[in-house]
């Protein structure tokens, strides 16, 4: 079995040295989606919720928590982002969000857009919660990620 990077030899949780690793562009993409009502989806899209443009705000929540990341998740590594780009797909009975976070460092930013991925969501939550009590978030998920000496991965369809 291998060992878990993250789990120092005598068994404490330890933060991976990535000191000798090479710098590398690194990418990755993740998605997830929030369920609503199409009536709370139509007033998300065209703004008019009473908390406001829901859609604005949940992008800088996304690219805020991105930048944020290793303030919340205690092993992850400070990143420079390089560039987030994050986008919204109305659907049919839900609201998709497609995130995709780059940087140039010694250690990928998977953990970066999944938390970018998440915060987005949940500030939709937030933004709609007064007119629709049962929004519900699922399919928080990495879908690609490049760079690195493990190189590029991408989700097998399901």
């Amino acid at each position: 079995m291998s060992r878990l990077t993250h789990v120092g030899s005598d068994g404490t949780a330890q933060m991976v040295d990535v000191s000798a690793k090479d710098k590398s562009v690194r990418e990755a993409t993740a998605v997830g989606r929030i369920h609503l009502q199409s009536n709370t989806i139509e007033q998300v899209f065209t703004g008019n919720l009473p908390k406001g443009d829901a859609l604005t705000v949940a992008r800088i929540a996304a690219v805020q928590a991105a930048k944020k990341t290793s303030d919340l998740i205690p092993l992850c590594h400070p990143l420079m982002i390089d560039h987030a780009q994050v986008e919204f797909t109305r659907e049919t009975q839900s609201i998709a969000i497609n995130v995709t976070i780059r940087c140039t460092g010694r250690t990928g930013v998977e953990m970066e857009a999944l938390a970018a991925v998440s915060v987005g969501l949940l500030t939709l939550y937030d933004m709609v919660k007064a007119i629709e009590r049962e929004a519900q978030i699922d399919g928080v998920a990495l879908v690609k990620k490049t760079g690195g000496r493990s190189g590029s991965w991408t989700r097998s369809s399901r």
